[in-house]
């Protein structure tokens, strides 16, 4: 009975009511609250990671609610429905002309980089990108593309080691040219340090000139974006293919968007299911990641401007010290002067501030995210500080 009444209450209260806390972004309601009904821990606020960290109880009331809507239009083999809605979006969003949903960013940034090579060649990025240390190889197991990293232990290349790289291989006895140019912004074993963009400028513009594709792995460039105030349209502009991810702040249980131009994603289906990644059903991920992309980035920038109030406050207190990452994003360091950080960090939880242990140099990795807006600035200062 309860079940009938709340779904009918749904129906019935729509963009007015119940519908503006469940669908932010959709609706001119404050922006990034959440439906109780939904979240187990409506005021609890993750001082980690990039998105919700939907637990799977609150996915499955997500979706029961979109479908209860009529939100959700199934697909086939990850074609058309509710995947197609999202693929448009994300192609208007990123101004590109073609979207298409993957299942898993190594997979989106594996294919856009096999297809700007044409199938020979060679590709460039950086030493500490994901493409690189954490795909398995797939590029060059799979597709026979050598990979060429530069700048170990940096989020940025520049153009003159790009230009050496290239000049070399240009030199050798058989000729592998560079084909394809990915840059990873923000970088994640950088903690979210951004690629710097006077260089980045440099390469795309030396890319464009010799004609080598360029991709961009912008797993968390809407992140970037909310910082910046660039458009991630302007972001993505000079280069032929991004990727960003859908799980890890727009709160699907998985998945991610490839766009780029028709001509290169029209048929990338086919592509997809030859790596056996054409799911017979995507919907899942696609409705939940729909759900939360609308007004994703003014109601990040909420999250952004209370986490800098917030370091601001607690960085004048004489217990706190923050660091901050060169070019960084939402991940900053916090060093707690107390005899007892367990006991600090449990006070905290007790008032559902989640905040990660620290690491063997004694300083915690802190990430600014959506739930920072569930309490207010004063609420999460004068928690800080009497949690002590």
């Amino acid at each position: 009975m309860a079940s009938t009444l709340d779904r009918r209450r749904f129906v019935q209260v729509g963009a007015t009511g119940l519908g503006a806390t469940l669908f932010p972004g959709h609706l001119s309601a404050a922006p990034g609250v959440q439906d109780q009904q939904i979240l187990t821990a409506p005021r609890q606020v993750r001082m980690s990671g990039d998105g919700l960290g939907l637990t799977a109880l609150e996915q499955g009331r997500l979706l029961t609610r979109l479908a209860d809507g009529g939100r959700i239009d199934r697909d086939s083999y990850s074609n058309g429905g509710v995947v197609a809605q999202l693929e448009e979006s994300c192609a208007r969003l990123l101004g590109k002309e073609r979207a298409v949903f993957m299942p898993t960013g190594t997979l989106a940034n594996h294919l856009a980089v096999r297809a700007l090579a044409g199938g020979e060649g060679r590709a460039v990025l950086q030493a500490e990108s994901h493409l690189y240390n954490d795909s398995g190889d797939c590029v060059q197991t799979l597709s026979g593309i050598a990979i060429m990293p530069l700048a170990p232990d940096a989020a940025t290349f520049s153009l003159d080691a790009l230009q050496e790289v290239i000049a070399r291989t240009r030199s050798g006895r058989v000729a592998r040219p560079v084909s394809v140019i990915s840059v990873e912004t923000p970088v994640r074993r950088g903690f979210g340090e951004t690629f710097d963009q006077t260089e980045l400028d440099r390469v795309t513009g030396f890319a464009r000139q010799e004609g080598i594709g360029l991709h961009l792995d912008g797993a968390r460039l809407f992140l970037q974006s909310a910082y910046t105030g660039v458009d991630v349209a302007e972001y993505a502009r000079p280069f032929d293919t991004v990727y960003v991810s859908l799980y890890k702040y727009f709160n699907a249980a998985s998945g991610a968007i490839l766009a780029g131009p028709r001509a290169l994603l029209d048929d990338m289906f086919h592509t997809r299911r030859m790596f056996g990644a054409g799911l017979p059903g995507a919907w899942p991920f696609a409705a939940a990641a729909l759900h939360y992309l609308p007004g994703f980035t003014e109601r990040f920038r909420r999250a952004v401007d209370a986490s800098e109030e917030v370091i601001t406050r607690i960085g004048a207190h004489d217990a706190f010290s923050v660091e901050r990452v060169p070019r960084g994003t939402n991940l900053f360091w916090l060093r707690v002067r107390t005899d007892d950080v367990a006991r600090f960090r449990r006070r905290l939880g007790e008032r559902e501030i989640l905040l990660g242990a620290p690491r063997p140099d004694g300083r915690i990795l802190v990430g600014v995210n959506e739930t920072w807006n569930r309490q207010s600035v004063p609420e999460l200062v004068e928690t800080f500080t009497a949690a002590l």
